[in-house]
């Protein structure tokens, strides 16, 4: 049977009623008493106190690995290429919102953590921009979020790091940027370039497209206006920006722009558009889309190796039923050609050689077994299930099953034969050989950076259901190599606590809407699934549990249940390149 036709408007109300909700949520940031959690100037104050109580440098060695955080600075040491500097970041545990000010020094080859810990230090702070040229480290702006999330500072301060002596300055001249966060810095020859970034007044978020030059031989800020009629990107923020030979890369970003509609509501707005800078005449220059270039997304990273750069992870959110928006965190990796300007997908090479094993093995099974009348392509499964989702992750399942099934209105046809046998045999060692292969889950807002032909990727954040899961996992890859990625640092279990009784009651009102549906749903089900004769899982494990899904048999699953299961299906079989969740509210920094 077909599906059940839903009651009319009922997405649309819940979303009126959230966004009704955060309406509330803002006039009281704006009209309440501030409290003492939410009175960002006196939390500083008190940081600056006991700031001003350091009196000497201290380094401790073999440190404990720094706490899961995202949108920290993680810079290449340029006095030492196997070193590299992470500083700053935020953590948020489901209630608060926690801002880092510590540096930490982490040897490559060594595998060990430094804690610097310095008099003179900049405030905590996270989104900010940090760029290493000789034996210094520059940093500029971020943001500071109070605790329950309701106020925000956005610094304009500028910090100099000595790499040798681990000596903080702070650097007042005339001329610099406003207060921002979600901002880009690259080095450009013996200049520091600023562009973009955000700044939320509480009544609103205004995102800039200014450009900035700060000359580290004078020591001089310079702002770059555009002249009239010129090319100029659009205001943004979590947008790349990169450097090379002699030419400034911007690509992508994040912004917002009033509807006009009645309420007049923000709409996000993703930008997939490339422009590239001459620092000779600061004009900017549209890049065309040329290749296969990625999707529009947010929260991605980016950095140069040689004439190529590569993107990693992002998020993208899909529109589904009832006004209800999805999550996809990617972990996907891009290349840029940057000689050419062509994108391409970048493939390692044990992931190819996996496949091309699969391929092998299904081009062996036909040439054994030949055409069949009777059955179809072996990495084919037809299916009518009633959530098009889960059509999605069957047939993706199936496509690496290298079994005669087809699944049409109940009935089940298995071809039993012994070169079948031994052929799922051998695609479930292929399987297997997916599990063993080392990848970074799909993420935003990672640290990304390039030491000698390495790229290294830290932290960011990633969500599961209604749980934001920040990271504090390293990953490696030779880009000389693109082999495989190796695991340097293993992600360690992530806290939540969980939400607030007034945010309890919202979830409990949200989810006797879904339970609603979810009768419904298991009805259809019922309707479509037949009782049929129990057919042996003839290679067990992962492969059984997936025929018996598709077909229904044994216990009848609930559509959550049965949801989570081909999760796990598609993991085992190494399908899962990315995470499918629920959207929260993130920052595209």
């Amino acid at each position: 049977m077909g599906k059940k036709t839903k009651k009319p408007g009922k997405g649309k109300e819940k979303t009126e009623k959230k966004t009704a909700k955060a309406e509330e949520k803002k006039a009281r940031r704006e009209s309440k008493k501030v409290s003492p959690e939410d009175d960002i100037d006196a939390i500083l104050l008190s940081i600056q106190k006991e700031e001003a109580k350091k009196k000497e440098i201290h380094v401790e060695e073999n440190a404990p690995r720094p706490s899961p955080r995202s949108n920290c600075s993680l810079n290449i040491n340029p006095l030492k290429e196997t070193e590299m500097i992470l500083y700053g970041g935020e953590f948020y545990n489901g209630t608060k919102t926690f801002v880092y000010g510590d540096l930490y020094r982490y040897d490559v080859n060594k595998g060990d953590w430094k804690l610097v810990s310095s008099p003179n230090s900049p405030p905590p702070r996270s989104s900010h921009q940090a760029v290493a040229w000789k034996n210094y480290l520059y940093i500029f702006g971020g943001e500071f979020t109070s605790p329950n999330q309701e106020r925000f500072h956005h610094y304009k301060d500028f910090w100099m790091l000595d790499l040798k002596t681990n000596q903080w300055e702070q650097l007042n001249y005339k001329g610099c940027p406003s207060p921002r966060s979600g901002h880009r810095m690259v080095l450009y020859k013996h200049k520091l370039v600023v562009f973009g970034g955000f700044y939320d007044t509480l009544r609103e978020v205004r995102y800039f497209n200014d450009l900035y030059i700060f000359d580290l031989d004078t020591f001089k800020w310079q702002e770059i206006k555009p002249t009239p009629g010129c090319l100029w990107p659009s205001a943004r923020s979590g947008f790349q920006l990169f450097v090379y030979q002699e030419d400034i890369y911007l690509y992508g970003g994040y912004s917002k722009e009033i509807s006009s509609d009645k309420n007049s509501s923000e709409k996000g707005i993703v930008h997939s558009d490339m422009w590239v800078l001459d620092p000779k005449t600061w004009v900017w220059n549209k890049v065309k889309k040329g290749g296969m270039p990625p999707g529009p997304r947010a929260g991605f990273s980016m950095c140069v190796h040689k004439n190529r750069s590569v993107l990693f992870g992002g998020v993208v959110d899909m529109e589904a039923e009832g006004d209800v928006l999805m999550s996809l965190f990617l972990n996907e990796l891009y290349g840029f050609q940057l000689d050419i300007h062509r994108w391409y997908p970048l493939e390692l090479r044990k992931e190819k050689s996996t496949k091309d094993k699969i391929k092998k093995i299904k081009d062996e099974e036909t040439l054994c077994n030949g055409p069949s009348d009777t059955s179809v392509d072996p990495m084919e499964i037809v299916t009518n299930d009633e959530d098009e989702n889960m059509d999605c992750d069957i047939d993706d399942i199936s496509s690496n099953m290298e079994k005669n099934i087809k699944v049409n209105g109940g009935e089940v046809a298995v071809k039993s034969n012994l070169k079948t046998n031994e052929s799922n045999s051998k695609l479930l060692t292929s399987c297997s050989t997916l599990e063993e292969v080392v990848k970074p889950c799909g993420r935003i807002n990672a640290s990304m950076v390039v030491g000698k032909d390495t790229l290294y990727i830290y932290g960011g954040m990633m969500e599961i259901k209604d749980q934001e899961i920040t990271l504090d996992d390293l990953y490696a890859l030779n880009l000389s190599k693109l082999d495989e990625w190796k695991c340097l640092i293993p992600a360690s279990e992530s806290e939540w606590v969980e939400a607030s009784e007034d945010d309890e009651e919202e979830d409990d009102g949200d989810e006797d809407s879904e339970d609603e549906n979810e009768e419904e749903d298991e009805s259809d089900e019922d309707d479509e699934e037949e009782d049929t004769d129990d057919v042996e899982a003839q290679n067990g494990g992962v492969l059984g549990d997936a025929v018996a899904i598709i077909k229904g048999e044994g216990k009848k699953l609930r559509r959550k249940e049965k949801r989570a299961r081909i999760d796990q299906i598609r993991a085992s079989l190494g399908l899962s390149d990315s995470q499918r969740t629920p959207l929260l509210t993130t920052g595209f920094c």
